[in-house]
């Protein structure tokens, strides 16, 4: 993985906002081909197998795809570049829609499940889109640009599953089995994301970042050698493990109590006899709260720093966590909570990203990128199974208490982590 492009500061900062630019868009389409389907899969599953009982594989298996994908992009990345590890990504999620349109024709359950699971794969590529807006990013502004790509999520999420009754159409007009319309509009998104990447990312935004990072440190010591002292180590050599363990940390953590408490709303509100539309502005709002604002927890994590950051994050988290706790039987304070839900998230997520990447050297990077993806998504797919049976044990309020562990023990991190001792890298 090298570039031709000569390597100047000036050529490092077009390249990063090109590079935002695709990624942001990117992004978009993403959110509009996952936003539709995941919805239709779950009925899609029930129809097939049977059983609503196995409505819910389909979140699982997309969540377990996206987690099976993570170190595999990772090291695609590390070893071609982001745009060919990106546009993998997205075409192997195409390829698992045109599995599910099959699956809906056939009637093959097991056909489904490995369509979705592909379509997962897009997830991973979403998640790694936030670290390849930070390659090139300057440190001061690190932090805003991950999130930049955070936040152009908002628009496919919010408009994903409006294509659901689009979606039904188009498949109507084309002869397609029902409910396996709205597919289309993922194969659609994705391959243009793929296309979009292989064209926009160049030069690749990772060997751009590497070629600089070399050069940077010939500079240093070159300085070093005409001021007659010993150079320092090499950033592509350096790394805080004790920033790149706490990042981790925080981020698989701040997702699993994400997930576990969000995945059960919708189920406590109905059987409190809260109405679909009370549960889809509830949920809307929370996802609202994870993506909108998170430019602006990227600005605070370049301003006040990553940690204090974080540690807000996890402070919103707490907020949520007590509201959902006392006021369980209440929808206001349960709207409340899931507002605050997803703020605490997204403040936990661009801060802890933002650490992550800076904490890990250069020439690694990738890899601990891809292993936080993976531990994500793995959380996430626990706590979401463990949710269950807490609710059924101990209720909507037991379920929030318990999660309070899992704030617990990132702040107990912050608390007692020494800050690392690397040095710093340049942007």
């Amino acid at each position: 993985m090298t570039t031709t492009v000569p390597v100047t500061a000036e050529t490092v900062a077009a390249a990063q906002r090109r590079t935002r630019r695709v990624l942001m868009i990117g992004q978009v389409l993403a959110g509009l081909g996952m936003g539709s389907t995941l919805s239709i899969g779950a009925i899609l599953a029930a129809q097939i197998s049977g059983s609503p009982a196995f409505s819910g594989m389909a979140a699982t298996m997309s969540t377990l795809g996206a987690a099976l994908a993570a170190v595999p992009l990772a090291r695609l990345a590390r070893r071609s570049g982001r745009a060919p590890a990106l546009a993998t990504g997205a075409v192997t999620a195409a390829l698992g829609a045109v599995l599910a349109m099959v699956s809906a024709g056939v009637s093959n359950f097991p056909l489904l499940l490995l369509g979705v699971l592909l379509i997962g794969t897009g997830t991973a590529v979403n998640l790694q889109s936030r670290f390849a807006a930070a390659d090139l990013a300057a440190p001061a502004t690190r932090g805003r640009d991950l999130s930049l790509v955070v936040w152009a999520t908002t628009v496919g999420a919010v408009s994903g599953p409006n294509l659901i009754g689009p979606g039904e159409s188009l498949g109507a007009l084309l002869g397609l089995p029902e409910l396996s319309g709205p597919f289309l509009f993922t194969v659609l998104a994705q391959c243009l994301a793929a296309a979009l990447y292989l064209v926009g990312l160049r030069p690749d935004p990772l060997a751009l970042a590497a070629a600089w990072q070399e050069e940077q440190d010939r500079a240093t010591a070159a300085e070093a050698a005409r001021s007659g002292v010993a150079a320092p180590p090499t950033a592509a050599m350096s790394e805080d493990r004790v920033g790149i363990r706490l990042a981790l940390l925080s981020i698989a953590l701040s997702h699993a109590t994400m997930v576990a408490v969000m995945a059960m709303t919708p189920v406590h509100l109905t059987d409190h006899g809260a109405s679909l539309v009370i549960v889809g502005f509830t949920i809307s709002l929370h996802i609202a709260g994870m993506y909108a604002l998170s430019p602006l927890f990227g600005i605070l994590s370049d301003r006040l720093g990553r940690r204090p950051t974080i540690l807000l994050g996890q402070g919103m988290l707490l907020a949520s966590l007590v509201m959902t706790g006392f006021g369980a039987e209440s929808e206001g304070w349960v709207v409340a909570g899931l507002i605050f839900l997803g703020l605490g998230w997204s403040a936990s997520t661009v801060a802890g990203s933002a650490l992550l990447t800076e904490s890990a050297a250069p020439a690694r990077r990738p890899i601990v990128q891809g292993r936080s993806d993976l531990l994500m998504s793995g959380s996430g797919a626990i706590g979401g199974a463990l949710a269950g049976p807490l609710l059924a044990g101990l209720g909507y309020s037991g379920l929030s208490f318990v999660t309070m562990a899992l704030v617990g023990i990132v702040l107990a991190a912050l608390l007692v982590s020494p800050r690392g001792v690397r040095p710093a890298i340049r942007g």
